[in-house]
């Protein structure tokens, strides 16, 4: 197998496509893969395979991996299209109260093992924060497990949090919200702490305005009114490999839009 990180160059997206099914309906899906990148991670896919329109469910020269909940239709899911074929595909972390939602694929490649996660939302009146709370340690347990195998790890989605004052518009509006509580942002603050890089904030340290998630129904985007809870992690050994991040903030067809990763 040839090995990713030594070809001459490499393009991963990531983006939360809140509802998959639509995203393609409304031909925001085919476009992603205009670029050729080498792998395109998905989440809130809210769909079972079956269900996904042809384009969407065969993507000419990709290898394609869906997980979806168990129990709950049209909700949560996530995906990989990848031109290599992995030498693994993984799901979930092995515990069951945290897989059953399909919101994990990980994918095993000579170079580095590429995670695609999104995580839980603490929801209204914070009644799933202990559920996030959970899911965020036993993921930090997981990638430090990889890594102590020798694995070099980039996990990538939807994290649901703003780390800093500086990756939302409103930050004293939010202390309070879900997504900017101090215990949600200090699990970030660990994740770099255990030498995980956020590697858009390693390329623009200071830059303000950027973000991934603007609420629709306030029209947050059209003022840029919105949060950057969507990231690339990286192992701090694969941070020289990495040649750009970047936000794809042109790119319309959900409530986020796609990041990127070029990786020499």
């Amino acid at each position: 197998m040839r090995g990713m990180i030594s070809q001459n160059h490499m393009q991963i997206i990531s983006w939360n496509t809140n509802g998959l099914r639509a995203t393609a309906k409304q031909g925001f899906f085919t476009p992603l893969f205009d670029g050729k990148p080498d792998i395109v991670c998905l989440q809130e896919t809210k769909a079972t395979p079956e269900q996904l329109p042809e384009e969407a469910r065969n993507v000419p020269g990709y290898y394609a991996y869906f997980s979806h909940p168990e129990f709950k239709k049209g909700y949560s899911g996530v995906a990989i299209y990848s031109k290599e074929k992995p030498k693994e595909v993984f799901y979930g972390m092995g515990v069951k109260k945290l897989d059953d939602e399909g919101r994990l694929i990980g994918a095993k490649y000579k170079d580095f093992t590429l995670i695609n996660v999104y995580f839980p939302n603490a929801g209204r009146e914070l009644k799933r924060l202990k559920y996030k709370l959970d899911f965020y340690k036993s993921f930090l347990k997981l990638i430090l497990k990889l890594r102590k195998n020798g694995e070099h790890v980039i996990f990538c989605g939807d994290i649901n949090t703003a780390h800093k004052e500086i990756d939302l518009a409103r930050p004293k509006d939010n202390v309070e919200n879900t997504g900017f509580l101090p215990i949600e942002r200090a699990w970030i603050d660990k994740v770099i702490k255990n030498n995980f890089i956020d590697i858009y904030r390693k390329f623009y340290p200071d830059k303000i305005g950027a973000y991934t998630y603007w609420d629709q129904k306030m029209h947050c985007r059209d003022r840029n009114v919105g949060w950057r809870i969507d990231y690339f992690f990286l192992s701090f050994e694969l941070v020289s490999k990495i040649k750009k991040a970047e936000i794809m903030s042109d790119y319309y067809g959900s409530d986020h839009c796609p990041i990127w990763l070029d990786i020499n």
